[in-house]
């Protein structure tokens, strides 16, 4: 009896702690095929992005441990129609990947893997050599469950999917700011596929989770 009930204990345990590891998700993003980029009206109003004063802050996680840190925007603009996002397009330099919670060699080391630095690792990450920008193309704008998600073509590392996640906006003088939910993003449909154990077998608890979680904050001034 002290058995079976030792067996089930541990059977609940498992439920609790995979459906645990589930729900903690934000903003699941489904990576799907590149959708069509739709004109701007004519009347539409131009807003540059301010690089200076915009940010991605990302995290990835693994059995042991949590990294954080961010990555720089390079360029970008966006047109907006009666406070209505119309279309856009954002240029991410890949080049800024910082690591934030790390310091001194361990930071080092970390942030020259990411941009895959070193002899046989250029592909592990991002592969920042040959592609030194990634872009998010806006295709669209809707209202799901009372929040405003933004739609777009998410490229990195060459490859083009489509995903949307929560986003607001506001509008002060000729300043626009647009501030996404954390939301989550699978690294490998866009082959990021380092020690990821849905590519890789027999990895043990040496594994990096698939998912990366992504906030972004941007600026952006009347043109």
């Amino acid at each position: 009896m002290k058995t079976k009930l030792i067996n089930t204990l541990a059977i609940m345990t498992l439920v609790v702690t995979t459906f645990s590891c589930k729900s903690e998700k934000k903003n699941e993003t489904e990576a799907a095929t590149p959708e069509e980029v739709k004109e701007a009206p004519v009347t539409a109003i131009t807003y540059q992005i301010d690089p200076a004063n915009s940010t991605i802050e990302w995290a990835g996680i693994k059995p042991t441990e949590k990294h954080t840190g961010t990555l720089n925007l390079a360029d970008g603009k966006v047109k907006v129609e009666n406070g209505n996002i119309r279309n856009g397009l954002f240029i991410i330099d890949m080049s800024s990947i910082l690591v934030t919670d790390l310091e001194g060699d361990e930071k080092a080391a970390l942030e020259g893997h990411l941009k895959g630095e070193g002899e046989n690792k250029e592909d592990h990450f991002f592969n920042v050599a040959k592609y030194p920008t990634a872009s998010f193309e806006v295709t669209g704008i809707n209202e799901k469950e009372g929040k405003t998600y933004l739609e777009g073509n998410l490229t990195i590392k060459g490859i083009e999917k489509n995903i949307s996640f929560p986003i607001s906006t506001s509008v002060e003088g000729d300043v626009m700011t647009f501030t996404t939910e954390v939301f989550t993003i699978d690294r490998t449909e866009w082959g990021v596929n380092y020690g990821s154990k849905s590519v890789f077998e027999n990895l043990g608890d040496k594994f990096i989770n698939d998912d990366i979680e992504l906030k972004i904050s941007i600026k952006a001034n009347k043109a």
